[in-house]
């Protein structure tokens, strides 16, 4: 009969495979869809557009932590409010980008499933 310490530690990394497996899937399933999403999208932005996309997808499978708001598209491409307002709307309109909330309280994410 197994001890049962060694049914603990076997079952440990057991998980510990099947959660590296997951990540792995994770990471491949993101990098696939970025790639169609350039394939689809990188011709119809402007330099500021692909600029704000890049750093959005820089933080990876965890996303753009608050997804993409005027202020921060300001910081990140170091334009005005007006021009990143419709730099944002024409994202929008393209479908790279979908909208929650309104007003100050709009951000934006990436639209990974176009």
């Amino acid at each position: 009969m197994k001890s049962p310490l060694g049914l603990f530690i076997f079952f440990y990394f057991l998980q510990v495979i099947v959660d590296a497996q997951s990540k792995a899937e994770s990471l491949i399933d993101f990098t696939l869809k970025k790639a169609r999403f350039f394939d689809s999208y990188r011709r119809k932005m402007n330099e500021r557009q692909l600029k704000s996309i890049n750093r959005m997808f820089k933080e990876g499978t965890k996303g753009f932590e608050g997804g993409m708001t005027a202020k921060k598209y300001m910081k990140i491409t170091q334009t005005s409010k007006a021009t990143a307002t419709r730099d944002l709307k024409v994202l929008e309109e393209l479908g790279v980008l979908i909208v929650r909330g309104s007003g100050r309280s709009t951000h934006y994410y990436l639209n990974l499933d176009n």
